[in-house]
């Protein structure tokens, strides 16, 4: 069976990074002996740059050309394409959705040079990509959207509804035009329900590949250490983390990662040395600042329709206990491995008297179940288990369908 991978956002190992969902769901598909591609864009999101590739001929090479091939590296292979796709620095801009259209177009353009797939999976976002698979996908070819973020939903908190409302008939279009919809939240795929999707649905959360944990640093202060990864952007309430921690003393809050909102939060923390900015970090080096904290953060506006963020995985992975603003099935993961706790968005006054709770139960038998809840949350989340049991279950699908 050949199956093609289709998502422009993912960072790639040979960037430095740990892998992603699509990358392992390849390997997954090559593992069980079929035919994969994974298409993606020469752009890194996370980067803001173009991608540059460590490894190959003994040192760095940025592929920027359209439609650059090379092998995984893999054992088994699979084939990865960059599709040249061009540039934007916000998250949120017409200039990111221009980048989207012209990587959808581009990436049709090139695959209407090969034989189509029997199997097709495609992320969404982008939208323009869910697109673009509906209009050019064979008949033959078994088609998939996986839900990664709620789009254009997501948008409703800066964008009025009633300039959504095209953007709700593209992604109606796409979960009905699919044969079946995975996502990686059980809020996403309700969420195609409620377009009149019809077709088979399933949850597979993300997966992460179970690495040994970097050795705690010998630690010189005695303060309690907050982590957060991630986006410093307008889904995340990280004003309150950072105004919580700076009404208490002895706790200190390490940030990793950039965003349209990183100046004001630096200027909001100016003064407090217990605050530090890291900056974007490759997976070595986050792995080795959360190895350095004792708890961490997932301070999303819940309007933000995020269902499980990939950095609870990360945190869960660390051993760190987890303060969730998130309701839903986050919540309810946290609740069921005792891994952590949830506070409202913007208070505050509620964070504060969580972070303290904890301060005074380190080193204690309740803290060490929290940080081994923590680890058994992490292994929910295990790559081979979530994308073994992915590819198993479209094989199930196709095989109905012959």
């Amino acid at each position: 069976m050949t199956a093609w991978i289709v998502n422009p956002f993912d960072n790639l190992p040979l960037e430095g990074n740990r892998p992603q969902r699509y990358w392992l769901l390849a390997r997954a598909f090559a593992r069980a002996g079929h035919d994969v591609t994974l298409w993606t864009s020469d752009f890194s999101h996370a980067r803001k740059a173009k991608r540059v590739l460590r490894g190959l001929d003994g040192g760095e090479r940025k592929l920027g050309r359209r439609g650059t091939r090379w092998s995984s590296g893999e054992t088994p292979d699979f084939r990865v394409v960059l599709v040249e796709t061009p540039a934007y620095r916000a998250n949120i801009g017409l200039r990111r959705i221009w980048s989207h259209r012209v990587f959808a177009r581009r990436w049709r353009e090139l695959a209407g040079g090969e034989p189509p797939p029997d199997v097709l999976v495609t992320s969404l976002p982008p939208l323009a990509l869910g697109q673009a698979a509906g209009a050019a996908r064979a008949a033959r070819t078994f088609w998939i959207v996986d839900v990664m973020d709620a789009w254009p939903e997501t948008f409703e908190r800066i964008v009025p509804r009633a300039l959504l409302a095209p953007l709700r008939g593209v992604a109606k279009r796409i979960y009905c035009g699919a044969d079946a919809v995975t996502a990686v939240a059980e809020r996403y795929v309700e969420l195609a329900r409620t377009y009149g999707a019809t077709c088979p649905t399933r949850v597979f959360h993300h997966g992460i590949e179970r690495v040994d944990a970097a050795p705690a640093p010998v630690r010189t202060d005695r303060a309690f250490r907050l982590a957060y990864a991630g986006n410093m952007g307008a889904s995340y309430d990280l004003a309150t983390v950072v105004e919580a921690v700076k009404g208490l003393d002895g706790v200190a809050l390490d940030l990793a990662g950039s965003g349209p909102d990183e100046a004001a939060l630096r200027a909001r923390a100016a003064g407090c040395a217990r605050i530090r900015f890291h900056g974007y970090l490759g997976d070595r080096a986050l792995r080795e600042m959360l190895a350095a904290c004792d708890a961490a953060v997932i301070p999303m506006f819940d309007a933000s329709c995020v269902g499980v963020p990939y950095k609870i995985a990360d945190y869960a992975a660390a051993g760190l206990p987890i303060l969730n603003t998130l309701h839903g099935e986050t919540a309810r993961l946290l609740a069921d491995y005792g891994a952590g706790v949830s506070y409202p968005a913007g208070d505050a006054a509620a964070l504060r008297r969580a972070v303290a709770a904890w301060c005074a139960c380190v080193r204690t038998p309740a803290w060490e179940r929290l940080r081994d809840g923590a680890r058994r949350l992490a292994a929910a989340f295990d790559a081979h288990e979530v994308y073994g049991g992915y590819v198993a279950w479209v094989e199930g699908l196709c095989a109905k369908r012959v």
